[in-house]
């Protein structure tokens, strides 16, 4: 028997917002019903504020898939875009009190159905959005994505094949995996050990940083006209500047903090410092 919270019994014996909203403005889909977990999240969006006004959930999965998808519900309605983006699988466990190791791979699908669902409104696609579409799959039992792996690592500070199943479920299946999340797990420490952003030529910088900026940063941006660049790099200093409608915007400050030091600070080092000129 799981170590389950109230809250986990109360939002998995009543859970909010099931459903589909109709005509979204953002849809994310995770999982697969054939691996044992699946979730649909579905968003209306208010464009002039930018705001999550309701947020709607389809699961098959579990008591904690149930908990988390009800609970990711009720944490991102009221919530502007650059706010619901900051939501990890953390704070959905936080939210309902903690949940059992084994099942914290819930709340990573609650994130990722999150992520999807707002690149989904932001990227301007009538489709759906599907995480991992495309990806090189390393757990071929739960199709769990060699980026999927890395990302729980990073985000969860994770070190063991053990929790790296408990967080993606994979190498919970058949096992054969196991081998292969080892050296991922291995490579990934010994890289951030070693590559640290200090510890880094300026042209290795350069490289990583407009590597983030014109696959993550930017094409956001874009959507509302504007861009950034980069000017220069000092130390830890990392100083870039906006353009396009982005120039000037009084919403740059926020952008700047919530979307373009986000991305630097989780994809190359948590160290870096952000200046705009």
């Amino acid at each position: 028997m799981w170590n389950y919270t109230e809250k986990v019994f109360e939002h998995f014996k009543n859970p909010r917002n099931v459903g589909e909203i109709e005509n979204p403005d953002g849809v994310g889909e995770v999982g697969s019903i054939i691996c044992g977990d699946a979730l649909k999240l579905t968003l209306k969006i208010d464009r002039a504020t930018q705001k999550i006004v309701d947020a709607k959930f389809k699961t098959f999965g579990c008591a904690s898939a149930i908990a988390s998808s009800s609970a990711l519900t009720e944490m991102v309605k009221g919530l502007t875009l650059d706010e619901a983006s900051k939501i990890t699988n953390q704070k959905i466990a936080d939210y309902l009190g903690g949940l059992p190791g084994e099942k914290m791979h819930c709340s990573v699908m609650g994130m990722e159905a999150l992520e999807a669902a707002i690149k989904n409104y932001r990227g301007g696609k009538a489709e759906k959005v599907i995480v991992g579409l495309g990806e090189r799959v390393v757990c071929k039992c739960f199709s769990v994505t060699e980026s999927a792996i890395l990302k729980a690592i990073k985000l969860n500070d994770l070190h063991t094949v053990e929790e790296v199943t408990n967080f993606t479920k994979a190498g919970g299946g058949c096992g054969q995996c196991k081998g292969e999340i080892e050296k991922i797990i291995k490579d990934y420490w010994a890289e951030a050990e070693h590559k640290s952003f200090a510890r880094m030529t300026v042209v290795e910088k350069i490289k990583m940083i407009e590597k983030v900026l014109s696959e993550e940063v930017n094409p956001r941006l874009k959507a509302d006209g504007g861009w950034i660049e980069l000017v220069d790099i000092e130390g830890q200093k990392v100083k870039l500047r906006f353009l396009g409608m982005c120039h000037g915007c009084p919403s740059s400050g926020a952008t700047l903090k919530n979307v373009v030091e986000k991305e630097l600070k989780e994809r190359i080092d948590p160290a870096i410092e952000i200046e705009a000129e």
